[in-house]
């Protein structure tokens, strides 16, 4: 079993334009929320490592969700740099010296590798040159992922069962694309709360159905209360 408190397996993508909307939506989610997920749009603010400190203070957990993916060596210093700012999780995405290179500096920090993205299909994949099945490239990816000594992967619900099946238990499995209820926007393999978690799961990643809800407060919270049935 890992150490990971009840509370902190449900991750906010705070996934907005400008860090007011950030802060405002941490408010408003109170208790409801422990852990976030800061992206590439808040980056764009010129304000993303203030946000961090920000809510390091307020004893919340933050996710830079940057997907770093360049040369081996410029990945593992700016991993290096990022260890000092007390951030929990961190995504790269690349090949196994990338990977490698990215945990040899990673710190405190976990190092979490991006099998593949949640908005991708096979007809997706096949276009980026990946002509195989997305399970197949997903448990190749995480095999590789805990072989470079990552704590965790990102991967879809849809591909955590067999993730478990063929990799260690002790890599952390991050899921997005989370879904409670039907889905009709971009994400293409979600899965909703219970079976992210009954599936192997660790953490489940949600930004919409909250961010877009009439109560977000209500909506997180209702969220924790089934993790809780899981667990």
């Amino acid at each position: 079993m890992k150490d990971i408190q009840t509370k902190d397996r449900l991750i906010f993508a705070l996934d907005v334009p400008e860090v007011m909307q950030a802060k405002d939506l941490v408010e408003q989610l109170d208790d409801s929320v422990s852990f976030y997920k800061i992206g590439m749009e808040l980056l764009m603010t010129g304000q993303y490592f203030q946000l961090m400190d920000w809510l390091i203070a307020r004893d919340k957990k933050v996710f830079v969700d940057l997907k770093f993916f360049d040369v081996p060596e410029t990945v593992g210093r700016t991993i290096s740099r990022l260890s000092e700012y007390g951030a929990t999780f961190a995504t790269i995405h690349g090949n196994q010296a990338l990977m490698e290179k990215a945990v040899e500096h990673k710190g405190e920090l976990k190092i979490l590798a991006v099998t593949a993205l949640t908005s991708l299909d096979s007809g997706d994949l096949e276009d980026l040159g990946f002509k195989c099945d997305v399970q197949d490239l997903v448990i190749s990816r995480a095999k590789r992922a805990f072989e470079a000594g990552c704590d965790g992967v990102v991967s879809s619900g849809l591909e955590v069962p067999f993730l478990r099946e063929y990799v260690d238990h002790k890599l952390i499995a991050v899921t997005p694309g989370i879904r409670p209820v039907a889905n009709d926007d971009d994400q293409k393999r979600v899965v909703d709360v219970a079976t992210a978690f009954k599936s192997g799961s660790d953490y489940i990643v949600v930004g919409r159905p909250i961010k877009n809800a009439d109560n977000p407060y209500e909506t997180a919270s209702n969220i924790q209360d089934i993790i809780k049935t899981c667990f």
